[in-house]
């Protein structure tokens, strides 16, 4: 009986520990900075929930304390509430620089009972122009939904609740660029667009609704940490770029494990992130930049 009570208690142990790393996965505090907005950007509830506020004085914004190069990373927000028309909730990857690349989700605000715009772009070395627009099909205000990106040296794929909704293939060899070799910070904001956000401009905020907030929680990244000394993929406790440390993760982009995005099928979704690297296990049939069967496309 003593025996078994001493396992007992080691396997306690280990749960209390596992649970705490579990919960400490994600904490606000940890992982972000919030970089502007005097205030209007609080982290609350013991890391576990983020705040950004837009005033008619200033709007607020946050970013990672980490860089990343390839890797899954999902946000679950709550977007601003009510005549949000003229509002813009940025969440986004980004490098620095005049030639940076990026990948953008932009939540673009409407008029009471209207459907919010998601605006995707993707900038490789300082161009963008690759805009592609959706209607999301349900109310993003009056719940937390998943936003997702996912990125590898083959796809740049949009997720909203774990479904596909885009998919930008790398066809360098076809002369289209690709975000490869810089790694990029997460940022989100909240501000003022009115002068193009909403009917391209037509529908201005309205200030007598203000202060608008916009909330976040559940982030989660799993891919590729970038340092100083070294591009560290934090899944596989090895390093990533052209060497053998990741052949594993790439050969098991080729296995019938991973799922299949195709028109035909349609979207469906990805598994777990556990490596590296990610893929389809073949690639979508049509076009380099599509997107998937979806609702909301426009």
């Amino acid at each position: 009986m003593a025996k078994f009570m001493a396992v007992w208690g080691v396997v306690m142990v280990a749960v209390v520990v596992w649970s705490a790393a579990m919960a400490a996965a994600g904490n606000f505090n940890e992982e972000f900075d919030i970089t502007w907005g005097e205030g209007r950007g609080k982290i609350l509830e013991k890391g576990q929930l983020l705040t950004l506020t837009l005033d008619r004085t200033s709007g607020s914004g946050f970013q990672s304390k980490h860089e990343y190069l390839y890797g899954k990373i999902d946000m679950q927000l709550r977007l601003v509430p009510g005549n949000s028309a003229g509002t813009v909730t940025a969440y986004y990857l980004s490098s620095q620089g005049a030639a940076h690349d990026e990948i953008d989700f932009e939540f673009l605000g409407n008029v009471t009972g209207e459907p919010y715009t998601l605006h995707t772009n993707v900038f490789t070395q300082g161009q963008g122009n690759r805009e592609m627009q959706f209607r999301l099909w349900f109310d993003p205000t009056k719940d937390f939904h998943t936003y997702s990106i996912l990125w590898n040296p083959k796809h740049i794929i949009f997720m909203v609740d774990d479904m596909p909704i885009r998919d930008f293939r790398n066809l360098e060899g076809k002369g289209i660029a690709f975000p490869k070799n810089q790694p990029m910070r997460l940022y989100s904001s909240l501000w003022n667009a009115d002068d193009w956000a909403t009917r391209g401009g037509r529908e201005k905020t309205d200030w007598s609704r203000a202060p608008f907030v916009a909330s976040y929680r559940g982030f989660h990244v799993d891919g590729c940490e970038a340092s100083a000394e070294a591009r560290y993929c934090a899944t596989q406790g090895a390093r990533c770029g052209n060497g053998d440390a990741c052949k594993h993760s790439r050969s098991a982009a080729k296995s019938p494990d991973f799922t299949c995005l195709t028109k035909s099928q349609g979207p469906v979704p990805l598994p777990p992130a556990d490596s590296c690297y990610y893929a389809c296990k073949t690639s979508p049939p049509i076009g380099f930049d599509h997107a998937l069967d979806s609702p909301g496309h426009l």
